[in-house]
């Protein structure tokens, strides 16, 4: 069954978390025990209703302050698709949780509380799903109950977010849906109170939106994280390289290329788990079989030769920083990109990002802990890699303290 990941965004008490409770409620998908819980947990607050927000802000202290801090991850399924949800904070101090749940997603929810309209808030929820290269947007206009279910102001809302998205990313998939998380209309079921929409639920939306498209199936790129060799007499002769497919489609016969020591080889036989398989694509794990036997080390990329990645040592990304201890230039970090491991320098920070107004703070020096700027590194050997926008794989990375071995930053390579 195919798997579908989505995130969502939006400001303090939208309702993101009681979207999320109302999606595991009404596709049936929470056990006996945990509704007891919550509905104790909600009497126990004092909730005129129960407060589905429970079902995933779990921490002592997202239940006490009623917002979300941490990343949620809420597993569901029906009969069409497997769901994973992030549910991310909203709040600005929380920027690299918000990232760190979005950077996988297929598609991402904004919600925009319908007496609110749009906010700073939503630019800058907007902002880092079109930074993270997020395919599909779908804007939930949220507590319709409290507009009395106007079409005027879905409308009003829709338009005004149009207008700012143009500009953000017109190339991207939008819907909008006007629902009410808390009374559940055109969440899983149609509203009785808004016959004037017609587009579909949000569930219904979820389990038809194209999925496969968000992978990059033009340039063939499979980087090697192991290299098996059985010393057993079955398969005394065996020699595969094993890895996840990043982009491309590989097939038996196929003419490529090993990186960096630019030797061409022929595909000998593709392998899954259990038997060959005839093609590999995003995001199958199988190991390559080659023709000729070579020096080839977790690292290497096996790539098609007529779309070669870029190779160089110094690189410009956008990064979301999210240690305590600042960046600044002439630090000094691992870098971990596919499967390979190098050290950098940072050589300069050409540019703060302000994520609330989207202006351009130069000539700043230091980088605090939930800012996202424009940062160039060096590295210590060239790596192979595509921009974010073409492969959001072979186009990320994270810095790793070389101290502490935290993980400090995730960035997206321009």
């Amino acid at each position: 069954m195919e798997l579908f990941r989505f995130t969502t965004a939006g400001s303090v008490d939208d309702g993101k978390s009681t979207l999320i409770g109302r999606l595991l409620y009404d596709s049936k998908s929470i056990f006996e025990d945990q509704m007891d819980a919550v509905k104790r947990a909600s009497l126990k607050k004092g909730s005129e209703h129960i407060n589905l927000a429970l079902l995933t802000d779990g921490l002592r202290a997202e239940r006490e302050q009623g917002i979300t801090i941490d990343v949620a991850y809420r597993y569901f399924a029906t009969p069409k698709r497997k769901f994973i949800i992030a549910d991310t904070p909203g709040h600005v101090q929380y920027t690299r949780n918000m990232v760190t749940g979005a950077s996988t997603a297929n598609a991402a929810i904004i919600l925009i509380d319908a007496r609110n309209g749009v906010t700073e808030q939503t630019h800058r929820h907007a902002y880092i799903a079109s930074l993270l290269e997020i395919p599909h947007i779908i804007v939930c206009i949220n507590k319709m109950d409290l507009v009395e279910y106007r079409e005027e102001v879905f409308k009003r809302i829709k338009s005004e977010f149009t207008d700012f998205a143009f500009h953000v990313f017109p190339e991207k998939d939008m819907r909008f849906i006007p629902i009410s998380a808390l009374k559940g209309d055109n969440v899983v079921k149609p509203s009785l109170n808004m016959a004037w929409y017609d587009n579909g639920t949000l569930m219904n939306v979820l389990e038809t939106i194209p999925a496969l498209n968000d992978n990059d199936m033009i340039r063939g790129r499979f980087p090697v994280q192991y290299v098996i060799r059985p010393e057993s007499d079955k398969y005394h002769d065996y020699r595969g390289y094993a890895g996840r497919v990043a982009g491309g489609i590989f097939r038996k016969g196929d003419v490529v290329k090993i990186l960096p020591s630019g030797i061409s080889t022929t595909i000998a036989s593709i392998d899954n788990f259990d038997c060959p398989v005839e093609e590999a694509f995003p995001p199958m794990s199988v190991t390559i079989r080659l023709s000729d036997d070579l020096d080839i080390s977790r690292g290497d990329m096996i790539v098609h030769d007529d779309r070669p990645p870029r190779n160089e040592t110094d690189i410009e990304i956008m990064l979301c920083w999210m240690n305590q201890k600042p960046l600044r230039p002439g630090n000094r970090y691992f870098v971990k990109h596919t499967t390979n491991d190098v050290r950098c320098i940072v050589k300069e920070v050409n540019y703060i990002l302000n994520i609330n107004t989207l202006e351009k703070a130069e000539g700043v020096k230091t980088v605090a802990m939930n800012d996202i700027a424009s940062v160039r590194l060096r590295l210590t050997r060239s790596i192979f890699f595509d921009s974010y926008r073409e492969n959001r794989i072979t186009g990320s990375l994270i810095l790793i303290d070389e101290s502490t071995n935290e993980t400090v930053g995730a960035g997206m390579i321009l």
